[in-house]
C-alpha cells in the first residue's frame, strides 16, 4: 500500500476487441411473460389477459384496422412467417434506415420437441401498425404489451449490434510492480438495440 502511494499510476496499454451481438428470438408465451414482468411490471395473469384482448381485437376502433392486433398468444414456436419478415424489413427501413435491415431474413428454429410449429411466434398481425398508431384507442396495459411485442419482432430482423470490449492496463507502485486492469464496453453500432434490448430499453445498460 505504501508503495502504491509513492509511485505514479500510468496507463500503459489499451486493448480493444470488437464483438457482435444478435437479438433474442421472437416471443413465445413464456418469454413474453418474463419480459412483460421485467419491463412493464405485469403479472402472468395480467399479461395473458391483455394478450388475449390484443389477439381478439378487443380494443377501441382503430382507424383502418379490424380484427386482432397480435397472433395467437399461446405458442412455444419462435418462427416467423415470410410475410412477417418481409413486413418487418419494410418497417425497419422506414423507421430506422436501411443500415438497420438485413439482406436476408434471420430465421429462428424451435428446439423443444412437440413445439406447436403450426403457430408462429407472438408478433403483431400488421407490423406497419405502430404502437403510436394504436395508443389513443387502447388502455395502458394493451399499449405497453403491444409496444413490447412490436419492438421485439422488429429487433429479430435487424442487424447485429457492434460492441467494443476495452481493457485498460494501469501500472502503479514505486517500482511499477503493480498492475491494475479495468474493463469497459461501448456501442460502436447499436443495430437491433436501437429497437429493443432484453430487460431494459437503454442499450448502454444492457452492456
Amino acid at each position: 500500500e505504501t508503495s502504491l502511494k509513492m509511485g505514479k499510476y500510468q496507463l500503459v496499454d489499451i486493448e480493444e476487441k470488437e464483438s457482435t451481438r444478435n437479438p433474442a428470438p421472437p416471443f413465445t408465451t413464456s418469454t413474453l411473460q418474463q419480459e412483460a414482468s421485467r419491463k412493464i411490471g405485469s403479472s402472468v395473469k395480467q399479461t395473458m389477459l391483455t394478450a388475449q384482448q390484443l389477439y381478439e381485437g378487443n380494443v377501441g376502433n382503430i382507424p383502418g384496422h379490424t380484427g386482432g392486433l397480435i397472433t395467437y398468444m399461446r405458442t412455444d414456436a419462435v418462427n416467423l412467417s415470410t410475410l412477417a419478415t418481409s413486413m418487418a424489413k419494410k418497417v425497419i427501413e422506414h423507421e430506422y434506415g436501411k443500415e438497420y435491415s438485413l439482406e436476408y431474413p434471420r430465421k429462428y428454429a424451435t428446439k423443444s420437441k412437440g413445439a406447436q410449429e403450426a403457430h408462429e411466434a407472438i408478433r403483431p398481425v400488421n407490423l406497419a401498425l405502430k404502437p403510436s398508431d394504436i395508443k389513443p384507442y387502447v388502455d395502458n396495459y394493451q399499449y405497453k404489451l403491444y409496444e413490447l411485442i412490436w419492438k421485439r419482432t422488429l429487433a429479430t430482423q435487424m442487424t447485429p449490434a457492434k460492441v467494443a470490449n476495452t481493457i485498460y492496463k494501469i501500472e502503479a507502485g514505486k517500482n511499477k510492480e503493480c498492475e491494475f486492469q479495468t474493463k469497459g464496453q461501448r456501442i460502436i453500432f447499436p443495430g437491433f438495440m436501437k429497437a429493443y434490448t432484453e430487460g431494459s430499453d437503454n442499450p448502454e445498460s444492457a452492456l
